[in-house]
């Protein structure tokens, strides 16, 4: 499948063997035991360990991950296990991790984690490269690029490439971009890590990560991690995640090219400052992103002038839900200062876009900003 597009990847990626007269994609294997006699040497033993189910969503993000190589996928129940898995099963007391200091909101609660079982912590932002500095007797780094919410970009060849001159480990949060923007294991990442609650099933409505690499040990002691914690996604779930990869593609191309088109129409406005989109050719990432993404994600954040603005922005949107995660195919937005943790104003917004008609978000957004900010005007 190595030469095949994208679309037709997507499509038929982890489907088993045809057999007559059974389902292309076979439903969801709901089964805490099997059938087990004799030596257990078969491939499904007990429900904690494998499943099925999960085999084909796993042979499915690999053949997305690093089309036509052999790539070891685990799935598990959310974005936050897969992360938790590579760090805790690759590192130990006394080792030395690099961390984006702007990246995912969570991250400083890892960071916790790992300090609290003697791992040395360091952080440094994801744009300019900044992580280099830190780098000297790392065991591993963590990159997120783009960061999210900011969406800065870091140059992934030249960080990954001063790591493993250092025998140090990169694990790469690919989760804004989805293997269809970007290919970490093809960049030489050792690890490709995503929250697949977001771009990659892409409906807002399931809870699940993976983790993929080229390295059987590695990836050993990422499953082994899994079957220790029990982070394992439901049947159903992992079934319906394959199920939504076939119109990855469809949806990704839509999201991308609307959210180019907000940014543009965005970037005209006086009231919008700080403006970020990592495909917009005046972006400060621009220059790096189009030298190593072939899309680039669905999300565009901006900064409007104050609190009570952005609030009745985002309460003036009709086409757009206020609502946390991004890359589903309804548009969301939020004021994301509002959690706290993020190094953000008060107004800044994070706008994931969805695959509605671009001129109908347009002409929403247009009209929340300007009632918002006639509301500021009406005020004083």
């Amino acid at each position: 499948m190595s030469t095949m597009g994208d679309g037709t990847r997507a499509v038929r990626a982890g489907l088993p063997e045809p057999e007559q007269y059974e389902p292309t994609l076979p439903g969801p294997v709901f089964a805490a035991h099997f059938h087990l006699s004799g030596e257990p040497t078969g491939p499904y033993t007990y429900g904690r360990d494998t499943n099925p189910t999960w085999t084909h969503l796993e042979r499915a993000i690999g053949e997305l991950e690093a089309p036509g190589e052999t790539v070891e996928t685990t799935v598990f129940a959310s974005g936050m296990a897969a992360i938790s898995a590579v760090l805790l099963s690759q590192v130990r007391s006394g080792d030395t991790v690099v961390l984006p200091d702007d990246g995912y909101q969570a991250l400083p609660l890892v960071r916790q984690q790992l300090e609290a079982y003697g791992v040395e912590v360091r952080t440094a932002p994801t744009g300019g490269d900044a992580q280099l500095a830190v780098l000297e007797g790392a065991r591993l780094l963590w990159i997120e690029t783009p960061s999210n919410p900011g969406l800065d970009v870091c140059d992934l060849r030249r960080l990954i490439e001063a790591a493993h001159g250092a025998g140090v480990l990169v694990a790469v949060d690919n989760t804004l971009a989805t293997p269809l923007g970007q290919r970490p294991l093809e960049l030489g990442a050792d690890f490709s890590v995503a929250s697949d609650t977001k771009g990659m099933t892409g409906h807002g409505d399931i809870l699940l990560g993976h983790v993929a690499c080229r390295d059987p040990e590695l990836a050993a002691g990422v499953r082994r991690w899994r079957k220790v914690v029990g982070a394992i996604p439901g049947p159903m779930e992992a079934w319906l995640a394959h199920r939504s990869l076939a119109t990855l593609e469809l949806r990704i191309d839509r999201q991308c090219a609307n959210a180019l088109v907000l940014a543009e129409a965005l970037g005209k406005r006086q009231e919008v400052t700080g403006l970020r989109y990592p495909g917009l050719p005046t972006d400060p990432s621009y220059p790096v992103a189009v030298r190593q993404m072939r899309r680039f994600g669905s999300v565009v954040s901006f900064v409007l002038p104050d609190r009570e603005i952005a609030e009745r922005f985002l309460g003036g949107l009709r086409l757009v839900d206020d609502a946390t995660s991004f890359g589903g195919v309804r548009s969301t937005a939020e004021r994301r200062a509002r959690w706290g943790g993020d190094a953000v104003p008060e107004g800044f917004i994070r706008f994931s876009v969805g695959a509605e008609d671009a001129d109908d978000l347009v002409a929403d957004v247009e009209r929340a900003l300007d009632e918002a900010m006639g509301g500021r005007r009406a005020g004083r």
